[in-house]
């Protein structure tokens, strides 16, 4: 992926829902030295101290976890997490989420087109959000994208860079896939 031009990885740590592992985060982090996001389900202090001991850049907060009340508190957890010197993704899925999102002092706004409650997948959930968006943070599109056309479509929609994960991984050559993507803008 670096070969083809990645500029960070998001590396998946929650065991039991995405079959990640925090041994597979580390065993990376030893061997690459651009930017890791720490991909879980964060809600406590005690993980931000994980992803910090395993040598993360960045990790990731669902703004969504917050608005429905099940993790209080997002600012604290973005403080905490400054003040650990690490950057922080807060992900958002509708209209709501991304303007609380972008009252937060995250260091990036991901917008997820996959809805978490259907799992299904709308590239025009990037564009609905940043219609009448005025820049102030960077935004991170987030699954579904499978082209260089997708890239394309994203970033005239607004968007800065792009979380890939499935189409990268199913490809036969990831290093040429990962440079298409790359080069697409």
């Amino acid at each position: 992926m670096i070969s083809g031009g990645a500029q960070a990885l998001s590396i998946l740590t929650q065991p039991y829902l995405f079959n990640g592992s925090p041994e597979y985060f580390i065993k990376i982090r030893k061997n690459v030295k651009i930017p890791l996001l720490m991909k879980d389900i964060m809600i406590d202090k005690i993980q931000i101290d994980a992803a910090k001991k395993m040598g993360a850049d960045y990790f990731l907060l669902i703004q969504g976890l917050f608005d429905n009340g099940f993790v209080s508190d997002i600012d604290k957890l973005i403080d905490y997490g400054h003040e650990k010197d690490l950057k922080i993704l807060v992900e958002a899925h509708t209209k709501t989420e991304f303007e609380n999102a972008l009252k937060t002092d995250a260091d990036i706004i991901g917008i997820n087109n996959r809805n978490l409650d259907t799992l299904e997948i709308n590239l025009e959930t990037t564009k609905q959000l940043l219609e009448n968006f005025q820049k102030s943070k960077i935004i991170l599109s987030e699954s579904g994208i499978k082209s260089a056309e997708d890239v394309k479509f994203l970033h005239d929609c607004g968007a800065d860079a792009f979380l890939i994960g499935t189409s990268i991984m199913k490809s036969s050559d990831i290093q040429k896939r990962v440079s298409e993507l790359v080069n697409a803008i």
